[in-house]
């Protein structure tokens, strides 16, 4: 088990909103070792609720004798900021005063989150990612970082995100959030604050990253005179307890609404200009059953960056596919980087 290693910022972090976090610190971890050539570098830009343990939660596409595997790549995976696993979030205290800020936390976007990313390769002395890749939320950083720093990324991997997030995203998150809030303990401002609200919410947010197919091929009753008690009531108790036992509230309220700032296209002059500045070879992979991230928001993409691929897995499992279909992903890899798709 590779450890976290951690990186603090020398200077407080001035915000897109406005704010300023004076002290931020970043978790992030390596695996393999950084080539003569310093051409090996492959960054991974992590979803919602995720940690910078790649090889915890995309087995299958990273890990030993996996596309990326750490004999051959050095990798790099930061916790985003404003999460729980060790980068500055509402439940970090103030390392001065001692404050925790929980729903008090400023306003973060996906700029702020790449702005610490930029710090953290500074500081490790990366001068060059030979592959930049991410999912979901994690896709948003990676689209931000790459329109950010054109020269930096070789290539550029994305999968079930868009260029700005949409009104149905950003309606399912209020949702979640309205959730959280009708819990009376959130007000409280306490670590366990909101957690049932957090149970409901993420039981919500699982009607959108998974799809009907899916449902019905693992929740599906195997008899049939159940009137109560179906395997789709506890797969949904069960989902929300899991996150309970390992987030809390307050970072889910914050990193929520960070998605729902991502706008490549914010005083860039709208999408297209912005996607138009990316350089990085391009592969956009779209799911065929995701409905939070639909296809035509990857088509999009695919259409306004300079020489982007787009390519199609078909699933069963909706948004999650990102994080499951992992042979597909490196099939559609292997044919990026063969350069055998045809434009």
């Amino acid at each position: 088990m590779v450890d976290s290693q951690f990186f603090t910022l020398s200077h407080p972090l001035a915000l897109e909103s406005g704010a300023t976090l004076p002290h931020v610190q970043v978790a992030y971890h390596t695996y393999g070792t950084l080539n003569a050539n310093h051409d090996n570098v492959v960054w991974v830009c992590h979803a919602l609720t995720a940690n910078s343990n790649v090889l915890e939660w995309w087995p299958g596409l990273f890990g030993e004798n996996c596309h990326f595997d750490p004999a051959e790549y050095f990798i790099v995976c930061a916790n985003i900021l404003g999460s729980c696993y060790g980068s500055t979030g509402p439940l970090t205290p103030d390392p001065a005063t001692g404050e925790v800020l929980f729903s008090r936390f400023p306003l973060l976007t996906v700029r702020d989150m790449v702005t610490a990313h930029e710090q953290l390769r500074q500081h490790l002395r990366v001068r060059k990612i030979h592959t930049l890749i991410g999912g979901s939320l994690g896709g948003q950083q990676a689209l931000e970082w790459a329109i950010q720093q054109p020269d930096l990324f070789g290539n550029l991997v994305v999968l079930a995100t868009n260029a700005q997030h949409s009104p149905w995203g950003i309606a399912f998150n209020e949702a979640q959030r309205l959730a959280i809030q009708a819990d009376s303990t959130y007000n409280q401002n306490t670590p366990t604050g909101g957690q049932q609200g957090l149970r409901a919410a993420r039981a919500i947010a699982l009607l959108s990253y998974r799809s009907y197919e899916a449902y019905g091929l693992t929740q599906a009753e195997t008899v049939d005179d159940t009137i109560d008690g179906f395997r789709a009531n506890s797969y949904q108790q069960y989902q929300g307890d899991k996150l309970v036992a390992r987030f809390n509230a307050y970072t889910y309220v914050a990193l929520s609404k960070t998605m729902d700032t991502h706008n490549v296209g914010r005083s860039r002059g709208g999408i297209a200009a912005a996607l138009g500045q990316i350089r990085a070879r391009t592969l956009v992979l779209g799911i065929t059953s995701d409905v939070l991230f639909p296809p035509s928001e990857q088509q999009l993409l695919a259409r306004h960056i300079p020489g982007a691929v787009y390519a199609e897995m078909d699933s069963q499992y909706g948004h999650d596919g990102f994080l499951i279909e992992t042979d597909q992903i490196t099939h559609f890899l292997e044919r990026f980087y063969a350069h055998t798709f045809a434009h």
